[in-house]
């Protein structure tokens, strides 16, 4: 298997990477390589770097400020922030809400939110998922009344990420009770500091602040509010999570991990014939996994940009490539063996749930405080975003024919 990079695909990543050695900064850098997670406003000034450079949204019509890249410079853009341990950009804004408004909102929509979302200033999150509709989620109850020109809005949504940071939140609701499920569902931006908001954390065992749950109680939402027609939301939301459906390989991510991994076995065993046999073919057999995901996913993105339609073959890049980066964690996981810990320490100092403050110094490096996190969140990985068993069942029924 090869795929060659050409003289003007090389030329673009030499760019990228001169621009993030100068412009990254070390700490934030080293933040996001250990896990620790970084602030609203460390993301915040980043993000207006990438901005001010007009990369902060690749993916974007250029109109409203993408950079009109094809899929392989974006996948080599990708690749090259994750491996210099650049912090990954909101997906709520910019990944979800801000395709979805350029491609369905009004010209006042995409004036007044685009921008902003541009700029950091305006942070938005997802109100999908309630209690009573994960998987089936247009069983959703969150309910819309329509009174003149506002909508008045009750019900939940849960885990949500990210609401106790954002200014606005993106929502399916009901807003017609008498049709099929689907074709009663409305799409609507909804400022969270509105009158009958309420959001409730909830914690992950490591002490992290994950998800929310996100209370709606009377909230009134003008109808301009509304992003496409009235009970088309469904088709707002399904196009919002289709448009990226070539570029869920984790490439990056893989690298990145994989380069973490590198580093402490490294630092670890030293190198060479010091470095157990066992481990040796363990990490060999994942860099040709990944050789081999990346080539796959190159040639695919590749075809795109020459006009190539495709079918099933996207989840196979999601599945091999979500099952891949949990293998990684494994072997971190047992790289760093009796120095992990359990659960993060850090957020445990930060607010009462019953632990005491740590000041001792860490055995081992900073990595190990965040490496099981790491490991426990990202199982979630082949399930997010269509899990490993519906992936398994499209490639069956459409490259198979089962």
């Amino acid at each position: 298997m090869k795929y060659a990079y050409s003289a003007a695909q090389l030329a673009f990543k030499q760019e990228v990477e001169a621009f993030l050695s100068e412009h990254l900064p070390a700490d934030l850098a080293h933040s996001v390589r250990c896990g620790a997670g970084i602030s609203k406003d460390q993301l915040a000034a980043w993000t207006r770097v990438l901005n001010a450079k007009g990369w902060a949204a690749p993916h974007w019509p250029v109109a409203h400020g993408g950079t009109g890249w094809n899929l392989v410079h974006r996948h080599i853009f990708d690749v090259a922030c994750r491996e210099y341990h650049a912090p990954q950009l909101s997906a709520f804004g910019f990944s979800m809400v801000g395709p979805a408004i350029a491609k369905y909102g009004t010209v006042e929509q995409q004036a007044k939110y685009l921008p902003q979302i541009l700029n950091a200033d305006l942070w938005f999150c997802q109100g999908y998922s309630e209690p009573q509709a994960g998987s089936d989620l247009a069983s959703l109850r969150t309910k819309a009344e329509r009174l003149g020109d506002q909508y008045i809005v009750n019900g939940q949504k849960i885990w949500t990420s990210a609401a106790e940071d954002a200014d606005w939140i993106f929502c399916l609701v009901r807003t017609d009770m008498q049709v099929q499920q689907q074709k009663g569902i409305s799409f609507l931006l909804i400022d969270m500091s509105s009158p009958g908001v309420t959001v409730k954390p909830l914690y992950a065992f490591n002490g992290k602040r994950l998800w929310n749950q996100v209370f709606f109680e009377d909230v009134h939402v003008p109808v301009s509010q509304r992003l496409g027609e009235e009970n088309f939301g469904w088709t707002v939301a399904k196009s919002l999570l289709g448009d990226e459906r070539l570029l869920v390989s984790r490439v990056a991510e893989n690298k990145r991990i994989l380069s973490i991994l590198i580093d402490t076995i490294e630092h670890e065993y030293g190198v060479g014939e010091n470095v157990p046999a066992s481990l040796a073919a363990e990490m060999t057999e994942l860099e040709i996994r990944l050789q081999a995901l990346e080539v796959s996913s190159l040639r695919m993105l590749s075809k795109a940009d020459a006009g190539a339609q495709f079918g099933a073959e996207p989840s196979m890049l999601k599945l091999k490539g979500s099952q891949l980066v949990q293998d990684l964690d494994e072997l971190l996981f047992r790289a760093v063996g009796h120095l992990v810990l359990a659960r993060d320490r850090a957020p445990y100092a930060s607010h009462t749930l019953g632990a005491e403050s740590f000041s001792e110094p860490f055995v081992g490096s900073e990595l190990t405080e965040f490496v099981a996190s790491g490991r426990y969140h990202h199982r979630g990985y082949t399930i997010a975003g269509g899990s490993s068993e519906v992936q398994y069942n499209i490639m069956a029924k459409q490259v198979l024919g089962l």
